[in-house]
């Protein structure tokens, strides 16, 4: 029941808070791309990324660099085989190395000796001189660099470098090594991880010599930036490590690597969510999507100042210069930071980031086991957290001021942010958040927009209508929920008062217009102010009357004793107005009231040309007659048995009579406010006189004409019932001559308006 009611009143803004959580769901199912929220996830990711750096040294991985001083020294690259065997040789001889890894590729035979020259010789010019090929056979084993840096290779934990490529041609060079995954370990369906057609990769001899070889590729997304790098790649239905990974295993011992598959056996293709690696003394999940990528645990901003690894030159290793401690028991990647190498990528740390230093980012990671993945139930997450996040903010917004939506709203992206962080921190999981926030910024945009654009119009619109009739504090109230009243006719209970100045015909004829005009504002603006101050609604001026309603458009339970409270206010009012005239030496002023409390028609009430929001019905009526009757019986306020009734709390009343009005048939009792009610409208009458005047009328109805005739002679020497005691005196008189029917029953017929 709520919910509909909730649905009814708020359903149109809701729906306007929900448009963005449509749209962005759309994006998220693939329906249509929304550049946008990509974007915004990648800057997203990006700054998380440089917040969270670790910024410190880690020792255990080396970069030997093929630096600009290198290339000075040693000259230009490529270099020959000998100078790498000789490298490679030192670097596990003498400076004992734990395992090395090169970020270069060997595809081309090395050629800088000239043994391919003297052999071309041998075979053509001195094709007829045996010393000669005598000689250049002798020289073979010392000028073939590649089978020196073969051997050098041999047997050690090295691992050599190459790369795949996406071509038509499918371009094939150099000698792949063994698949790291075992055929009878996957599935028949196979992963859905990166494909390519192509290669380039080691010669045979050395891919012979150093069979354990990782593929360098990297992963740039739609920006140019380089984030993920794969561990996993396939090739003619075969799955390759990448450098990272073949390096770490290398360094552990050549672990075993299997496949980890996320659950559902329904799949056409099962999805990969790890690589467990398990060999002597190492069991170790490392985490993947579904590509087979990871993201880089960047450590810092790069280069040899960033301060994550140590750089080497590579001529100080050759040279012997370089520090021996440094590289002891060490992993070692041998890659290049000069740009003329081209091996420099844009990353979220740095737009000319070494591609070596990527690799040992992941060989770091995996020596923390700490690598961030987005896993493959990301897209999941993201929509469910979408749903939550649209759903509430569709509930709360419509329901709050603006204010409070604004905290709202900041609260719920606070979670939403923290929550995604926390993973991020706690588990390594890297959720979308783009969407979330966005989502939130467009719902509070759009709840702000509606409330302005509509709430705010159909707001101004209830403020210049009511605004007149209404008190401020009834307005503001009503701006809470504006779409809870209109103008539109209605069956209420409520209470009507009507209040006209007596004698104002004679006091007019004796005042300018000016006067009169002043005098009439005056006196209004008072009135109106006690009114207001008392929550009544202005229904109109009428010459020398005001009319006004208590109960709509607000409702109010205690409307009757508003309007009782209001009366006596007005009274009060009055002679506060008449003792400043009076000081003046003008002639004092006095009022009428009359109120009744019942069920009457209000609502916006007229002609096509003017309108107004008023009260009318028999109940109306009844409230004008006993404002008439005012005057007759020597009060300031007549009220109704219905209006006596429901005004609890006004303090002691005093029955007037029963009479029956023109235009009712029925007869109605009639009071007037007691002495203990503040302002009374009969000061100085006390419980013993109220009570004789009560047996008096209980006499009268009574045709008791003797005992009335005692009573009243006491209360005559009251002197605020010295009103209603000549009333009644002349009442007793005309009875007494013309004696009322055998069937009267005490009420008093009246035929005047």
């Amino acid at each position: 029941m709520r919910w509909s009611v909730g649905l009814r009143k708020h359903g149109r803004r809701m729906a306007v808070i929900l448009l963005p959580l449509c749209l962005l769901l759309g994006h998220l199912t693939g329906a249509y791309q929304l550049a946008l929220i990509t974007r915004l996830d990648a800057l997203i990711y990006d700054t998380r990324l440089r917040l969270t750096l670790p910024g410190t040294l880690d020792e255990r991985v080396v970069i030997v660099d093929i630096d600009e001083k290198s290339l000075a020294e040693v000259g230009h690259w490529p270099w020959g085989r000998d100078q790498l065997a000789h490298l490679t040789q030192r670097l596990f001889d003498e400076y004992g190395i734990r395992a090395l890894g090169f970020d270069v590729l060997f595809s081309e035979a090395d050629t800088s000796s000239g043994l391919h020259s003297l052999q071309d010789l041998a075979r053509s010019t001195f094709q007829d001189d045996p010393w000669f090929a005598q000689r250049v056979q002798q020289l073979g084993e010392q000028l073939n660099y590649d089978r020196r840096f073969a051997r050098v290779l041999a047997q050690r934990p090295v691992v050599l470098g190459y790369y795949f490529s996406s071509d038509r041609e499918g371009r094939r060079k150099g000698v792949l090594p063994a698949p790291v995954l075992d055929s009878h370990a996957l599935p028949a369906q196979g992963l859905r991880v990166l494909e390519w057609d192509g290669y380039g990769a080691s010669l045979p001899e050395l891919a012979a010599a150093a069979p354990l070889a990782g593929f360098f590729n990297s992963v740039t997304d739609e920006d140019g930036v380089v984030r993920s790098l794969p561990l996993l790649a396939r090739y003619q239905g075969q799955y390759y490590e990448s450098l990272a990974l073949a390096l770490y295993r290398a360094a552990q011992g050549r672990p075993e690597v299997l496949p980890v598959l996320a659950p559902g056996a329904g799949q056409v293709v099962p999805v990969l969510e790890g690589l467990r690696l398990s060999g002597p003394g190492l069991q170790q999940v490392i985490p993947v999507d579904e590509r087979g990528t990871t993201l880089v645990p960047f450590r810092g901003p790069g280069g040899p100042q960033g301060g994550s690894y140590r750089y080497l030159s590579a001529v100080d290793v050759l040279q012997g210069r370089a520090p021996a401690e440094v590289l002891r028991g060490r992993i070692v990647l041998v890659g290049s930071t000069s740009p003329g190498l081209l091996d420099l990528r844009a990353t979220p740390v740095g737009q000319t980031y070494p591609g070596v230093e990527s690799h040992a980012n992941v060989v770091s990671g995996l020596l923390d086991q700490r690598l961030a993945v987005r896993p493959d139930y990301a897209l999941g997450y993201e929509a469910l957290v979408l749903l939550l996040v649209g759903g509430w903010l569709a509930w709360v917004l419509p329901r709050v001021s603006a204010v409070m939506a604004l905290c709202w709203g900041a609260l719920t992206g606070v979670a939403v942010v923290g929550l995604n962080v926390g993973l991020y921190q706690a588990a390594g999981l890297v959720f979308p958040l783009a969407s979330a926030v966005l989502l939130v910024l467009l719902a509070l945009m759009l709840n702000m927009s509606y409330g302005y654009l509509v709430e705010s119009r159909a707001k101004r619109r209830l403020a210049n209508v009511f605004g007149t009739y209404v008190p401020p504090e009834l307005v503001d109230q009503m701006l809470l929920a504006p779409e809870r009243y209109s103008m539109r006719a209605a069956s209420r209970e409520l209470t009507v008062m009507f209040c006209d100045m007596r004698g104002f015909t004679r006091l007019s004829e004796g005042l300018s217009p000016e006067a009169l005009q002043d005098l009439l504002n005056s006196l209004f603006s008072r009135l109106t102010l006690c009114i207001r101050r008392h929550q009544g609604t202005i229904d109109k001026y009428m010459g020398d009357c005001v009319m006004a309603f208590w109960g709509a458009p607000v409702a109010q339970d205690d409307h009757a004793a508003k309007a009782v409270a209001a009366a006596l206010d007005m009274v009060a009012e009055v002679a506060a107005f008449n003792q400043a005239r009076q000081a003046l030496g003008q002639a004092p002023i006095s009022v009428g009231i009359g109120l009744n409390t019942g069920l009457m028609r209000v609502g916006d009430m007229g002609s096509d040309l003017r309108r107004s929001y008023t009260v009318i019905g028999d109940a109306v009526n009844l409230a004008s007659r006993l404002e008439g009757l005012s005057k007759l019986y020597g009060v300031s306020v007549v009220a109704s048995e219905t209006t006596r009734q429901q005004a609890t709390g006004v303090g002691q009343w005093l029955a007037l009579d029963r009479v029956r009005v023109q235009g009712k048939e029925g007869a109605v009792t009639i009071f007037s406010p007691g002495p203990w009610a503040p302002f009374g409208a009969l000061p100085g009458l006390s419980t013993d006189q109220a009570q004789a005047w009560d047996q008096f009328l209980l006499a009268y109805r009574s045709k008791d004409w003797p005992v009335c005739e005692q009573l009243l002679e006491n209360l005559q020497k009251t002197e605020c019932l010295v009103g209603l005691c000549q009333l009644f005196a002349q009442r007793l008189s005309r009875f007494q001559q013309h004696p009322p029917a055998d069937d009267w029953d005490g009420v008093t017929g009246l035929d005047t308006k």
